[in-house]
């Protein structure tokens, strides 16, 4: 589980005029709708399972998804895929292996053809259907780089995080990934940030993306800390647990005319007991 008791946040942005087209209808030139965003948690992380595993880990830093993390996450798609009443459009991730493993098995689970209900994993995907959404990876969706969340006996000596990031989208059904698509950080966040630096990256790296695609619904797969950020500062509570494969679910009107689209802020729209996030 993930519990932080920080919650020093920032005032939630004003609406803003973005310079975007949406898809307009037949008879008007004006479009009135909501984009919407989950901001996920990644699945169920080896080393919480088993702590042994850091002894002989190549980047302990970096842990991946147990079996059930799998699985969890692969279910987590399935609910978002027949429960939530809009379509995702594009997903994008943090580069750690656990949330890049956590959005492959989502992906399958939203893209998969005639998806079997007793499926478990994206092992049980016969087909997939590439033309459902995109895929990107995100560095601002990176886990909070400090001894908060990370001890220091395993942060890489030299203080840099490294991916290769060709072997991260190879996880990925083919196709699906969107090299054209313009990161909100082009590069990782330093070590030593804090959990204020944190918080202002996260965001403004929703922000940014959602700006950049306001006609497009958006799943954001993170960390714990994302999440109860994100959470924390659109719903003004304090939030004290966030459960592996919890959804924050934000919404915000977006209306164009002439091809000037205008976003209000952020809502959540979840409620408590349903997405895995407790608060007060």
């Amino acid at each position: 589980m993930f519990t932080l008791t920080c919650n020093i946040l920032p005032k939630v942005r004003r609406p803003t005029i973005i310079r975007a087209t949406l898809e307009s209808s037949a008879n008007s030139n004006t479009t009135d709708g909501y984009q919407n965003i989950l901001m996920m948690r990644h699945g169920d992380r080896i080393d919480q399972v088993d702590p042994l595993w850091l002894d002989t880990a190549a980047r302990p830093w970096d842990p991946p998804l147990v079996h059930d993390g799998m699985v969890r996450a692969f279910r987590t798609g399935q609910r978002i895929r027949s429960q939530i009443r809009f379509t995702i459009h594009r997903v994008f991730v943090s580069p750690f292996i656990r949330c890049v493993q956590t959005a492959s098995e989502v992906v399958n689970a939203l893209s998969a053809v005639d998806l079997d209900p007793s499926a478990t994993t994206s092992k049980d995907v016969l087909s997939i259907d590439k033309s459902k959404l995109k895929v990107s990876i995100e560095f601002g969706l990176s886990e909070m780089l400090n001894t908060i969340s990370i001890k220091p006996e395993i942060v890489p000596k030299d203080r840099k995080f490294e991916f290769l990031i060709s072997d991260l989208e190879s996880m990925f059904p083919e196709g699906m990934v969107d090299h054209n698509a313009v990161p909100a950080y082009k590069e990782m966040p330093l070590w030593g940030e804090t959990v204020q630096g944190c918080t202002d990256r996260y965001l403004s790296v929703v922000n940014t993306l959602a700006d950049q695609y306001p006609s497009e619904n958006l799943l954001f797969v993170t960390h714990g800390e994302g999440v109860r950020t994100t959470f924390a500062t659109y719903k003004e509570v304090e939030v004290y647990d966030i459960e592996y494969c919890a959804c924050a679910e934000l919404r915000r009107h977006v209306s164009s005319q002439d091809g000037s689209t205008k976003a209000g802020h952020f809502e959540v729209i979840t409620s408590l007991g349903q997405s895995g996030i407790k608060y007060h």
